[in-house]
C-alpha cells in the first residue's frame, strides 16, 4: 500500500516497499531533538552484502528478524556488553562460567555444547530445536563475553588506540561467532538425529581442490566414487542470511547440480527465489521461519526435518 502521505518514505517508489529489498539490512536513523519538536527519520536499505558488511563492522552482527538499538542504552563500549535487565534462562551467572573460559574465550563448539545441555529439547523436531538453541547460544556467548571483557573496560584505557583495538576484538569475535554458529548447530542436530559423521555425512570436506562445502552426504568416499550415482549425493551449504550470498555456493561440489542451502533468512522476493531455483538452489528453512516467505514460495521450501529425512534414505558408499 502506498502510504507516502503518512510516512513520507516515498510511497510505491520507496526501497522499503520494493519486493527486491526483502531480507535486506535496514537502518532507521532518527535525529535527536527536544520536545515538542518532531524527529526526522532517514532510512537506508542496504543494496548488497558489501553495504551490510560496512554496517555490521560498526554495530556488530544483526540477526535475521531481530532489531538492534544503536547506540545502546549505556554509552560507549560498556553498552556493547550490557546484560538483559532480567536474567534469561541461558544467561550464565559468573559462578556458572567454567574457569577455563575466563582464561581463553571458548570455541563455538564449546558454547554450542553448553546450549545443547541447557536446551536438550529432545521432544522437539529439528526445526524448533535449531531456532531455540541458537537463541540460547547467543545468550551464553553474551554472558561469557561480559564476564571476560567488562573488567578490562572498567579498568579504562591509556590511549584511544587501545580502546579501539579492544572494541574491534569484541566486534570481530561476534562476527566470527555469527558466521559459524548455524553450521555448528546443524552438525549437532545431525548427530542427535543418529547421522554418523564420516558415514552418513561429512563436515567441511574438500570436494575438489580449494572447494569445501559445509556438508556432504552421505560421505566423501561416496562423492569421490565415480560409480556412485550423482543423484544420490547431497550438498548442504549453511548461511545465516542468503539474500546476496547464495551465489557463493554454486561452484561447490561439482558433482552435485542441486545445491541445498540452510538459512535463517526471513523471506526473499519471488523474483530472487526464481533466480535461485533456476540456478539449482533448494532453500532449507526452519518451519517457523517459512511463514515469512511469500505465499507462492512457501510450498517450495524444505524444512530441516524434511531434509534430514531425505538424507537418511541415501545409500552409503559401497551400497549404491
Amino acid at each position: 500500500r502506498d502510504e507516502t502521505r503518512v510516512t513520507n518514505f516515498g510511497g510505491g517508489a520507496s526501497a522499503l516497499l520494493d519486493p527486491e529489498s526483502t531480507g535486506a539490512l535496514t537502518i532507521f536513523a532518527f535525529s535527536k531533538v527536544e520536545p515538542p519538536e518532531v524527529a526526522d527519520c532517514h532510512v537506508w536499505v542496504c543494496r548488497h552484502e558489501t553495504e551490510e558488511d560496512l554496517v555490521e563492522d560498526r554495530v556488530g552482527p544483526v540477526e535475521p528478524g531481530k532489531w538492534l538499538l544503536w547506540p545502546p542504552a549505556q554509552e560507549g563500549l560498556l553498552g556493547l556488553l550490557q546484560a538483559p535487565p532480567v536474567r534469561a534462562s541461558c544467561w550464565l551467572a559468573d559462578n556458572e562460567i567454567p574457569a577455563a573460559w575466563r582464561t581463553k574465550f571458548p570455541s563455538g563448539v564449546d558454547i554450542i555444547r553448553k546450549a545443547v545441555e541447557l536446551r536438550a529439547d529432545a521432544g522437539l523436531d529439528p526445526d524448533k530445536r535449531l531456532v531455540r538453541r541458537r537463541d540460547c547460544e547467543f545468550e551464553i556467548f553474551r554472558s561469557v563475553e561480559q564476564a571476560i571483557e567488562l573488567p578490562f573496560i572498567r579498568a579504562g584505557f591509556v590511549t584511544v588506540d587501545d580502546f579501539i583495538a579492544r572494541a574491534q576484538t569484541i566486534l570481530q569475535r561476534r562476527k566470527a561467532r555469527s558466521g559459524r554458529s548455524l553450521e555448528l548447530h546443524a552438525r549437532a542436530i545431525f548427530i542427535e538425529e543418529r547421522l554418523v559423521e564420516g558415514t552418513h555425512f561429512a563436515h567441511q570436506p574438500e570436494s575438489e581442490p580449494g572447494k569445501r562445502p559445509d556438508f556432504l552426504f552421505p560421505s566423501v568416499a561416496a562423492y569421490r566414487d565415480a560409480s556412485f550415482p550423482a543423484d544420490r549425493l547431497r550438498m548442504l551449504a549453511v548461511k545465516t542470511t542468503c539474500k546476496d550470498r547464495w551465489r557463493q555456493i554454486l561452484n561447490e561440489a561439482d558433482r552435485i547440480p542441486a545445491k541445498h542451502l540452510l538459512t535463517l533468512q526471513e523471506g526473499v522476493s519471488e523474483s530472487q527465489f526464481r533466480e535461485m531455483t533456476n540456478a539449482g538452489v533448494q532453500l532449507v528453512v526452519p518451519a517457523g521461519i517459512a511463514d515469512t516467505f511469500p505465499k507462492d514460495v512457501r510450498p517450495h521450501l524444505q524444512t530441516l526435518e524434511s531434509f534430514i529425512g531425505d538424507v537418511r534414505l541415501l545409500p552409503l558408499a559401497g551400497h549404491a
